[in-house]
């Protein structure tokens, strides 16, 4: 992963750089280069494309067509539902990376929050006693106004 203000190096290869044709694509993953064409035109597996519209496969995606295979082979899925579930682990995939962002923001505020309960605490003043509470009495007062005098 990138770190702002940092530049990768343009020669790094990771799983996401696209960097095999179709044919060394079908090759590594055991499938037919028309199959991968088709997989395209279905949505299920893009690479990305030259500027002169070729195909350029990463591993990540020479990992998803063997999945895709695996799923429709083994498992007897149509591409159809092949798509809907690489669509649900994408959306999958967003989320966790959502709630690892909101888990990191919620972390930071709470010790901000923290900080500054510990500032406004520094800040009482030593001087004040603490309220305590005085105890409650069942005694009965009675008041009575004391009479005027009469001036006469």
């Amino acid at each position: 992963m990138d770190t702002p203000g940092r530049r990768r190096n343009p020669y790094e290869l990771t799983e996401e750089t696209p960097v095999y044709v179709i044919s060394v694509a079908a090759q590594l993953s055991g499938l037919h280069p028309q199959t991968l064409r088709q997989y395209d035109r279905l949505g299920l597996v893009s690479p990305d494309r030259t500027a002169g519209r070729g195909r350029r496969y990463s591993a990540r995606d020479i990992e998803l067509l063997r999945q895709v295979q695996q799923l429709s082979q083994d498992e007897g899925i149509n591409l159809a539902g092949i798509k809907r579930i690489i669509e649900l682990e994408n959306q999958v995939a967003a989320l966790q990376s959502r709630v690892a962002e909101l888990e990191s923001a919620l972390d930071g505020a709470a010790a901000t929050m923290r900080q500054r309960e510990a500032a406004v605490h520094a800040s009482y003043r030593r001087d004040l006693v603490p309220y305590q509470e005085v105890q409650q009495s069942s005694a009965l007062v009675v008041w009575r106004p004391k009479r005027q005098q009469s001036s006469d």
